[in-house]
């Protein structure tokens, strides 16, 4: 198959394009994910502790872990994923405390978020920000 010199510009040209509209995409969707979760209420902070290491060796097991007194859910989020909403955790009245820890995927440096949604209906946000390394070499 032979490319003509106006298909490989065409190519080349739709390649840039989709690479500079891609993470706008993705903080869209980040952002869409937080309006169906809080159903568009403003959210507040404090009294919600992110823990998530200041640099990972190794995106594919990143350990976090979320303190939140008196939430009924947790939605933890990695805005620069191909997915951004990585996991939910729900709190039932019989539960001792409101913590919850696991390993997540992070595709890059980025801010992993938790938006809390309190027991009185309100929401908080905690953010934490974890760089990435490749095989620890701080790239």
């Amino acid at each position: 198959m032979e490319l003509s010199r106006r298909e490989v510009l065409g190519v080349a040209a739709g390649g840039l394009a989709l690479a500079l509209v891609a993470p706008a995409a993705r903080a869209s969707a980040a952002d869409d994910v937080i309006a169906k979760f809080t159903g568009g209420a403003a959210m507040g902070s404090g009294g919600v502790t992110l823990t998530a290491p200041e640099i990972a060796e190794n995106g594919n097991t990143v350990p976090i872990s979320v303190d939140a007194p008196g939430a009924v859910s947790v939605l933890i989020l990695a805005p620069s994923n191909p997915t951004p909403a990585v996991c939910t955790f729900n709190f039932g009245p019989m539960a001792a405390s409101q913590k919850a820890a696991t390993r997540i995927r992070l595709a890059k440096t980025q801010d992993v978020t938790a938006v809390v949604k309190m027991a009185d209906g309100s929401f908080k946000k905690a953010v934490a920000h974890v760089k990435v390394t490749v095989g620890g070499c701080g790239g």
